[in-house]
């Protein structure tokens, strides 16, 4: 079982991550390293999570269990299979829930055409919000699933990444925010949901591993066109 953090000068959350993938996976090596209260689902079952639980110290649950009483739920998992998470995932959750979207829109590679993003001028992020019901704040999209384990850093490094935020409920974006720093990264606010087509898929800072001046510069230079690669 992965060694818990002590003495830690963080109150400890309760964190749901749906979705084991390399980002799921690799957050929930870091969250729980970290000493949080971490439960992890897929869409296969709690049963096919048994080593990453054994490895992690992780629970893992049924994706319909996986909110219950967080205080922050993950949702990462491929684009087209958002609308078929459980209805009522949220229910059960804290009250003030900060929901982290960390999804990407890959037409062509693997969600096929999604009509109510490329038809309907929404961000990725405001689409997966109507299907959830629920504000979301969307981080890690761009970040390499490596690099969570690999690349970060106490604040203050010269080295340390900068990773952009964007999301409605500045409350939540306040405790998402916190939580990334407490992982090793910097932010960088990119504003609302419906600014953040600046962080998606073709954009300059997708995938870009530098420092907050950095980031901000790159998220200033993004296009609103959706790149033809990134078109269903």
């Amino acid at each position: 079982m992965h060694a818990r953090a002590s003495n830690r000068e963080r109150p400890v959350m309760k964190i749901g991550i749906i979705g084991a993938g390399n980002i799921g996976g690799n957050l929930t090596r870091r969250l729980t390293a970290l000493g949080h209260e971490v439960s992890v689902a897929n869409s296969r079952g709690p049963e096919t999570l048994r080593d990453l639980a054994e490895e992690t110290g992780a629970t893992a649950v049924p994706a319909e269990e996986a909110a219950r009483g967080a205080e922050v739920v993950v949702v990462t998992v491929p684009v087209k299979a958002v609308p078929a998470l459980p209805a009522g995932l949220l229910d059960g959750a804290a009250a003030n829930v900060a929901v982290i979207d960390t999804g990407n829109y890959y037409p062509r590679e693997r969600d096929g055409r999604i009509d109510g993003i490329e038809d309907g001028d929404l961000t990725e992020s405001r689409w997966t919000e109507r299907q959830i019901g629920h504000s979301v704040i969307k981080a890690f999209n761009g970040t390499y699933a490596q690099d969570i384990l690999d690349r970060h850093r106490p604040a203050g490094d010269p080295d340390r990444q900068a990773v952009p935020v964007s999301g409605d409920d500045e409350a939540a974006k306040r405790v998402v925010r916190a939580l990334i720093d407490e992982l090793g990264f910097d932010t960088v606010d990119n504003g609302g949901i419906d600014d953040s087509w600046r962080q998606q898929p073709g954009t300059p800072v997708y995938g870009l591993r530098a420092g907050a001046e950095e980031v901000r510069k790159a998220l200033a230079e993004a296009s609103p066109e959706r790149p033809e690669a990134f078109r269903g």
